[in-house]
């Protein structure tokens, strides 16, 4: 690459600005306008923001000291509530290979300096085994601020400029695994999870350690855990069948990091960030081939991967070099089986380019069904399909459109057609009937349910047929005040439903300090991301990734009934998995729905 090429394609990376949306907070301020006095923005320690919620003082009068306890993984313990936790043992149950998890709460109410926990490897009964370190998540539960839903209760969609018009309270969702101790305060709670990946080497049998619980080098408390593993065996998250699609946003892990974008130092933070997704089954790369394909929806605004260069004779050049390697990048982390590229039709439809002739960045205004929108996509995709096909890329890459109009959506894929007539395409949006025939990767809202014979056909085709939630949901949702096993209830809803699974708009779009502020100007408190800072998991993925485990356990239970001709067996798995409506969250909340189904496969 010359060197005027290289500018050309450092002009269109350095678009990313940090953070430059207009109206946006600055550093060190959250969006409610709240000093955080940790900027440029807390890594590795970090202090919460002040709790807004008195002090349950009621909760505390029967308590004197500390007391840990277990408690379970679908709930959000309060910082200012004193559980009332008691039990000092806890076993729970998974295959080999599984992750499996549990929750302990510190409530304390006198001052606590300097709390850690400690776990040694999980021994087996016999003793002739064990579940070492390496193998064990353990991190506080931490607290961040969020808000609540729409005052009408129906999701979060629309513009929230003044965030003190909605109720904000601090809520454990962040795990910690980076603080090796924190304090705690008089009269407050603090969660702390452990997960266990049980070994898929490891024999059947109880796995039991003592868990300590000190304040500096004093013992505060004694709790058991015991992990029971099971005869079957699940497969790694690399062959699982449920279809992850969770957007990434490597923009936000640039701005967030303060490093320069796509050098060796963003690559080398991505790749700790983004780990939690390959190790969740994250199956699609997430792509921009245009800029801002959805407009200044998060924070950290998507930019082109891919630069667009019109020549002084009119012909375009388009440049590879960011694309090629942000998708090698995650196929060496364990993404390839989809690369997801957006998109042909934007929220806002016009196309930034370099022009050669004037020397400077332009902006072209069309749309579907216009000349210059025709010449320049077919121009695009033309290119484009040989490149992808010289890497070997073509056959899994998905031109991806979402939520676009009907007519739109024809003429687009007119265009792609007439580039290459193999192309794949992919739609997150409305159920159209007369499009699934086009559609490989077909996503869509939970509201709107795929016929069993669009299903059915879709499937001996080998296509791809999910679903999503975004801010029209109250529930099922993942926003940081979402019942956690809400995060469940959606991946036990794809096995209901036959469904491949699951979308959503955002892994990473952070706001501006996502470890302290999880509300966002336009969507509900934690809409907009997944996993926080430095690699950090949530209680919401938790939830998420221990759903998707029962989808792959029910997928091979299914598998096992139907050959051994275990007909009663089928039927009861089936009543127990119509117990996932949607409908009926609101009376029946999900992690209800999610303990009883996991009792009954777990005792399969």
């Amino acid at each position: 690459m010359n060197i005027r090429v290289k500018a050309i394609v450092l002009i269109f990376s350095g678009l990313c600005s940090l953070g430059s949306l207009n109206g946006q907070p600055p550093m060190g301020v959250t969006h409610s306008g709240q000093s955080t006095s940790q900027a440029p923005f807390p890594l590795t320690q970090y202090t919460e923001l002040k709790n807004p919620a008195p002090t349950d003082g009621e909760s505390w009068k029967d308590l004197s000291g500390t007391r840990c306890a277990w408690g379970n993984t679908y709930t959000r313990y309060k910082k200012e509530v004193n559980p009332r936790l008691n039990q000092k043992k806890i076993d729970i149950k998974g295959w080999k290979g599984e992750r499996v998890a549990a929750q302990l709460v510190v409530s304390s109410t006198i001052d606590l300096d300097n709390v850690s926990v400690e776990i040694a490897p999980l021994t087996h009964s016999s003793g002739k085994q064990s579940i070492s370190a390496d193998r064990i998540l353990k991190g506080f539960v931490r607290y961040v601020m969020t808000d609540e839903l729409n005052k009408n209760q129906k999701g979060t969609c629309g513009p929230r400029p003044d965030l003190s018009q909605f109720d904000s309270t601090l809520v454990a969702d962040p795990i910690d695994h980076l603080a090796a101790a924190l304090p705690i305060k008089a009269k407050t709670s603090q969660g702390y999870w452990i997960r266990v990946w049980i070994p898929e080497d490891a024999i059947s049998g109880n796995y039991s350690s003592d868990v300590l619980i000190k304040n500096n080098h004093e013992v505060i408390g004694k709790l058991k855990l015991t992990v029971q593993v099971q005869q079957r065996t699940l497969p790694q998250p690399d062959q699982w069948a449920f279809h992850l699609d969770l957007w990434q946003n490597p923009f936000a892990v640039a701005r967030y990091h303060q490093v320069p974008l796509w050098s060796e130092e963003h690559f080398r933070i991505l790749k700790t960030e983004l780990q939690p997704y390959a190790e969740a089954g994250g199956k699609v790369i997430t792509v921009p081939i245009m800029h801002h394909p959805w407009g200044g929806q998060t924070y950290d605004p998507y930019e082109t991967m891919i630069t667009w260069v019109r020549k002084i004779d009119g012909s375009w050049w388009f440049d590879y070099t960011i694309f090629d390697k942000w998708v090698e990048f995650m196929m060496d982390m364990g993404v390839k089986k989809e690369i997801g590229c957006y998109s042909m039709i934007p929220w806002k439809l016009s196309f930034l380019y370099f022009d050669q002739a004037t020397n400077s960045m332009k902006e072209l205004k069309s749309k579907p069904g216009e000349q210059a929108y025709h010449d320049l996509w077919l121009s695009m995709l033309k290119d484009f399909a040989a490149h992808l096909k010289s890497k070997g890329w073509f056959d899994i890459t998905h031109i991806a459109m979402d939520e676009r109009p009907m007519p739109d959506m024809l003429k687009a894929l007119k265009i792609i057609r007439e580039a290459d007539p193999n192309f794949k395409v992919s739609l997150a949006g409305s159920l159209h009937k007369e499009l699934s025939d086009e559609l490989n990767d077909y996503c869509i809202a939970i509201a709107e349910k795929f016929s069993e014979e669009m299903k059915a056909k879709r499937k001996a085709e080998g296509k791809i047929t999910t679903y999503y939630t975004c801010c029209a949901e109250s529930h099922p949702n993942t926003y940081t005040f979402s019942n956690p096993a809400e995060g469940a209830w959606i991946a036990w809803y794809a096995a209901k439903e036959n469904l491949d699974g699951y979308l959503r708009w955002a892994l990473n779009s952070w706001t501006i300090e996502p470890l302290l502020d999880s509300r966002f100007y336009t969507w509900g408190a934690g809409d907009t991301y997944l996993l926080y800072p430095g690699g950090r998991t949530c209680l919401r993925f938790e939830n998420l990734v221990a759903g998707i485990q029962a989808y792959e356990k029910i997928r091979i239970l299914k598998t096992e009934l139907q050959t051994q001709n275990k007909t009663a067996t089928l039927r009861k798995l089936e009543r127990v998995l119509e117990s996932f409506d949607e409908l009926q969250l609101l009376k029946t909340p999900a992690n209800v729905v999610v303990e009883k189904a996991n009792l009954f496969i777990n005792g399969l």
